[in-house]
């Protein structure tokens, strides 16, 4: 293993910690909400009235965070949750038009960071990008 091999993972980590405090600076001084948070509704957006479970893995926490995360977001008008007409135990969420305006302006950050990461770069080794971060988030 080469000592750039080595790197991935400070890398990784480095780059993670930099975008994660730049993005929630930004998105939470526009849009008042966290960057999970935003995550969530961005979630919602494609794929409204989702089970609170499948919301918690798109955004990657866990089930018991996911009903905290749940509660403040109704509280604040951004999100309704309606149980499941066929298990009232489980939870659906629904994004409201003040968690969509929210989502919106949260993306008017998030989509000009992906378009600067991803100048210079062809298709084909954004791919290769992309290829490696889903490898790297399944890991175990």
């Amino acid at each position: 293993m080469s000592p750039r091999d080595r790197r991935f993972i400070h890398l990784l980590i480095r780059a993670q910690r930099h975008v994660s405090r730049l993005l929630e600076q930004r998105v939470q001084a526009d849009a008042d909400i966290t960057a999970t948070q935003a995550g969530v509704l961005f979630y919602l957006m494609k794929n409204d009235g989702s089970m609170s479970r499948a919301v918690a893995e798109a955004v990657g926490i866990a089930a018991p965070a996911m009903s905290g995360l749940a509660d403040r977001m109704e509280q604040r008008g951004l999100l309704e949750r309606r149980a499941d007409e066929h298990d009232a135990r489980a939870a659906r969420l629904f994004i409201t038009p003040e968690g969509r305006e929210r989502a919106k302006a949260a993306l008017a950050h998030v989509r000009p960071a992906n378009k600067k990461l991803c100048e210079g770069f062809t298709d084909e080794e954004l791919d290769v990008v992309t290829r490696w971060l889903e490898r790297a988030a399944e890991l175990d």
